[in-house]
């Protein structure tokens, strides 16, 4: 490919401005999911920054689209809250904290921990659970970084664990719901 020059619209259609982020459309269309119940999956404010144009769980928002099988997203979670464990399957995910702290729970049942303070990297291979939640005592920020294929964004995976947590505590509904978007693992009954 030949170099070549941006014109200020090209240039304009490839900038993120944080204070122009917006939440995930899925949390639109999934308005009627009980908030408790969303702050088991996902960050409390998750803004997608680059997205591909194909199917995943962030949904259709954001401010760049295109980046060679690249999705970028910021976080910001509460103390104590985070998405629960979760995998994807044919994608690395690699976090930094832009401020505050988090703790990655790592393995089927998050048997690994990781504490990450301000700066601070973890980049995970696909097919590990992970998980993650605000350790400090305000709002901590998280830049999550999705690389793989363009259309193997529709990758991630709960463990049964999880599952069956979403199953008692918000009933076989809203587990529905959750599964029109990622897949959610039961136990074998082997």
């Amino acid at each position: 490919m030949a170099n070549r020059n941006m014109t200020k619209e090209e240039i304009a259609q490839r900038v993120a401005r944080f204070d122009q982020l917006q939440p995930m459309s899925t949390a639109k269309d999934m308005a009627d999911v009980p908030q408790d119940a969303m702050d088991v999956i996902f960050a409390r404010r998750l803004m997608p920054v680059i997205l591909e144009k194909t199917k995943n769980p962030f949904g259709e928002t954001a401010a760049i689209f295109g980046a060679a099988g690249t999705t970028m997203n910021v976080s910001v979670c509460p103390p104590a809250q985070g998405p629960c464990l979760h995998a994807h399957n044919n994608t690395y995910e690699t976090f930094m904290v832009l401020d505050g702290a988090f703790e990655f729970a790592v393995g089927e049942e998050g048997q690994e921990t990781v504490r990450l303070n301000k700066w601070d990297v973890f980049s995970c291979p696909p097919g590990v659970y992970r998980g993650f939640r605000n350790v400090a005592d305000k709002d901590s920020v998280l830049l999550t970084v999705i690389t793989g294929e363009v259309d193997a964004r529709d990758d991630v995976g709960m463990p049964p664990k999880v599952t069956e947590q979403i199953r008692a505590d918000y009933g076989e509904e809203v587990l529905g719901k959750f599964r029109t978007i990622m897949t959610f693992d039961d136990r074998d009954s082997a």
